[in-house]
């Protein structure tokens, strides 16, 4: 077979599977920095020909767009006029295109989802736009006062109660429960974005997933955004939620002022490597300064990373098993 490389100015080049006629067709282009180049694409039927077409005639099969240093392919029917879309599947050839982590968000203590929501959306565009976050109501009505009541409207929620103690809780179980069944209609979930008793419970929840105590019905808790968290008291949950390292990549606000400090201090011992990020402000969720904005983007930039290499693995087992 033979290949015509592009001059400059010239399209790119298209592989055209002709057994399977103008609605499929098949290429595999890599870019790095501007050197394009075609790489071996290996089909199930070993009598294909592949028609090589370099020009710039007509619009009819694909069209390449660059989007995140790869390709996507688009097909276009034949009677499309202008590169209006008629149909369009898109595969990603080369360098995956970035894939947006989905973040459940959990609220604070006799807050809400709409609050946390607007709490979040102080966060810069930048960053906002590189993940997808779903915010999700407590199950249980606020049983007293609110300490954002005058500032958001009700109603308010909770995770679950606690005594004066917070050694002894009340609907925990009940909880976890709650939010495994939103995941499984929902889901799936890549992480979660918790926010003073959310990040209470999000913190813990990927250790009591590896011992089987929760989540035991959706896909594993891979990474976790904690602000104003802490870890559990009570001794019981505490043992099977912190006992083993938690290895998920997970990111922690802790505020200056903020009165669970100390112990958001201590519940970064329970995980491996995290990202930090210190503030001037207290129990909140602040807006991202300079050096914050670059810790928060380092963190989403790896954890994107983590989820294109696994989507990776996917396509080449499809691949495989599609070729077995």
């Amino acid at each position: 077979m033979t290949y015509a490389w592009p001059s400059a100015g010239q399209r790119l080049p298209y592989f055209k599977d002709e057994d399977l006629g103008n609605r499929r067709w098949i290429g595999m282009i890599s870019y790095w920095g501007g050197l394009v180049h075609p790489l071996t694409w290996v089909l199930g039927q070993r009598r294909t020909r592949l028609a090589h077409k370099i020009g710039s005639g007509s619009r009819e099969g694909i069209e390449p767009k660059v989007r995140n240093r790869g390709y996507i392919f688009r097909e276009i029917s034949s009677n499309t006029s202008g590169g209006t879309l008629n149909k369009t599947k898109e595969k990603k050839m080369g360098i995956q295109e970035e894939k947006k982590p989905r973040f459940l968000c959990l609220h604070g203590f006799r807050t809400s989802a709409e609050i946390h929501k607007k709490q979040v959306g102080k966060w810069p565009e930048s960053v906002l736009e590189k993940m997808d976050l779903v915010f999700l109501d407590a199950p249980f009505p606020a049983e007293g006062k609110s300490d954002v009541e005058g500032i958001f409207d009700p109603p308010y929620y909770e995770w679950f109660q606690f005594d004066k103690t917070f050694t002894e809780y009340r609907n925990f179980d009940e909880g976890l429960a709650y939010i495994e069944d939103y995941m499984i209609k929902h889901g799936p979930f890549d992480g979660l974005l918790g926010f003073s008793q959310g990040a209470i419970l999000s913190a813990a929840l990927p250790g009591l997933q590896a011992k089987g105590l929760a989540l035991t019905k959706v896909p594993k808790i891979k990474f976790l955004i904690i602000i104003g968290g802490a870890r559990l008291i009570s001794p019981s949950i505490a043992e099977n939620a912190y006992s083993s390292p938690i290895e998920c990549p997970s990111l922690h606000f802790l505020g200056e002022t903020d009165f669970l400090r100390p112990r958001g201090t201590i519940l970064l011992e329970s995980f491996i490597t995290p990202f930090v990020i210190h503030h001037p402000k207290g129990h909140t969720i602040p807006r991202l300064d300079e050096k914050s904005l670059e810790i928060m983007l380092s963190f989403i930039e790896k954890i994107q990373k983590i989820l294109s290499h696994e989507e990776e693995k996917e396509m080449c087992l499809d691949e495989n098993a599609a070729l077995s």
